[in-house]
């Protein structure tokens, strides 16, 4: 009991930090200059420099100047400034769009069908906006052949298995994932697999596969309980969280070659994410990682900027528990805590958020290619079929118009290279609602990996 207490109170108190936190970040992480930010925490100043998502240290004199030229909006001034502190560099980033880059990863719509009725679904509850239909062996082969063709000797390639609910096809996966490797084998290419799967078809046997062939699973639990029943339910109405919990046991004793992650989609209801959070690392979960819900197919649930802000207070308090459990040398797999700072770590600097209709396509049961798995059926996202393969000027074209520089106001904004301008699929439907949420994030990361790098040197190696 005086043990329950001692954590309630300890939660409360993390939890207010987190407030008071959030309260400080959100104004100072507005974007002052397309060229830099400070980024104030605890003991030190730090300005990052988003050509090339450098961080430097500065003193108190450079930062009054630096925060002076920012006031005074003189961007070739604040230029000419980094170049005399010797922090200037040619830019790792142009203007210039990708062009034809060569493909390394597919997802399969193995399942345009689904035993569940997601309140947000994008995939429409599994169909897509269509009849519901499973891939067939012909075409998931022809997708494999396709993905490998130009892999080179020796290279890599990533297969996706999504749906709807792709174990609904379990006999093509496995399939599917036999002659990939029969096939990869005579060009010593390394395939790796994923799946991701709302958990209520999984059984021991799929667990042994995914083990087998070292799959990384991502499980849909949005929640605990009821708050997981609330957007996850059932065709019929029925909860899933219990059996989904029952289901994944083998898989959670399993993991070894095969890692296991929960996945959990923020809805406004869901205002207890460190709760979550510790309930799932409990249960034994590779990882476990949070999205907000910013589009959903009929428009409800979708969370707007003052649910954003309770969303980023949850989770500068998991944050707050991840530098906790470094600091004592635990690991507390926080996925989205892990992610940023190994971005910021190596000055990750992209134009693009992500590899869709890059080197990453969906394809779908009726052969199509698509930008990513959430475009399949929609022409905004075609990207040409398994026959002819990827249409260049439909490819070409999608990456010019979705590179950052071109985005607004994301070329305004100092954290576009670590962005890379958000979802496609949310921002091209819904614009960009979470951006002072993305920032903020961002923000805190960047205090947070810097703490750490002090207090506990090497702490990530």
């Amino acid at each position: 009991m005086i043990g329950a207490i001692e954590r309630f109170s300890q939660e409360k108190q993390n939890n207010l930090i987190a407030t008071k936190l959030a309260q400080v970040i959100v104004p100072q992480s507005r974007p002052r200059s397309a060229k830099a930010h400070l980024v104030k925490g605890g003991q030190v100043t730090q300005i990052f420099i988003p050509n090339g998502s450098r961080l430097y240290t500065i003193s108190p004199e450079i930062e009054q100047k630096i925060a002076f030229l920012m006031n005074e909006k003189d961007e070739n001034a604040l230029q000419n400034e980094l170049a005399l502190l010797g922090i200037d560099a040619p830019e790792y980033i142009t203007d210039e769009p990708l062009q034809g880059p060569p493909l390394y990863a597919l997802s399969l719509a193995i399942a345009q069908k689904c035993n569940m009725g997601c309140t947000y679904c994008y995939a429409d509850q599994g169909d897509f906006g269509g009849p519901t239909k499973s891939m067939s062996l012909e075409t998931a082969f022809k997708a494999i052949d396709l993905l490998l063709k130009d892999c080179p000797e020796g290279g890599k390639a990533q297969l996706t298995f999504l749906g709807g609910e792709p174990l609904i096809n379990r006999k093509a996966i496995r399939e599917a994932t036999l002659y990939a490797e029969t096939t990869a084998k005579k060009k010593n290419i390394k395939v790796s697999y994923s799946i991701t799967t709302n958990g209520t078809l999984v059984t021991e046997s799929d667990a042994e596969f995914f083990e087998e062939y070292g799959f990384s699973v991502t499980i849909s639990l949005d929640g605990i309980g009821k708050d997981h029943d609330l957007n996850r339910p059932m065709k019929g109405g029925n909860g899933s969280y219990d059996r989904i919990i029952k289901n994944i046991q083998p898989l959670l004793a399993m993991q070894k070659k095969m890692q296991v992650s929960a996945r959990v989609t923020v809805t406004p209801e869901i205002t207890n994410l460190p709760e979550v959070l510790d309930e799932f690392v409990r249960m034994g979960f590779h990882g476990v990682g949070f999205s907000p819900l910013l589009k959903s197919s009929n428009g409800q649930n979708e969370m707007n900027k003052e649910q954003l802000s309770v969303m980023l207070e949850n989770m500068i308090a998991c944050g707050l528990n991840f530098e906790k459990n470094v600091l004592e040398g635990k690991r507390y797999p926080f996925l989205n805590m892990v992610n940023a700072l190994k971005e910021i770590s190596k000055g990750t600097h992209r134009p693009y958020p992500c590899g869709a209709g890059a080197g990453y396509m969906g394809v779908s049961a009726d052969e199509e290619l698509f930008a990513c798995h959430r475009f399949v059926n929609e022409e905004a996202g075609k990207m040409g079929n398994l026959t002819d393969g990827v249409q260049p000027d439909l490819q070409n074209s999608w990456l010019a118009n979705r590179h950052v520089n071109t985005q607004e106001p994301c070329s305004k904004c100092w954290a576009r290279y670590l962005c890379g301008g958000g979802c496609h699929h949310e921002v091209i439907d819904k614009g960009r609602p979470a951006c002072d949420y993305i920032r903020s994030w961002l923000f805190y990361t960047i205090q947070a990996n810097e703490r750490l790098s002090r207090l506990k040197p090497n702490w990530n190696n």
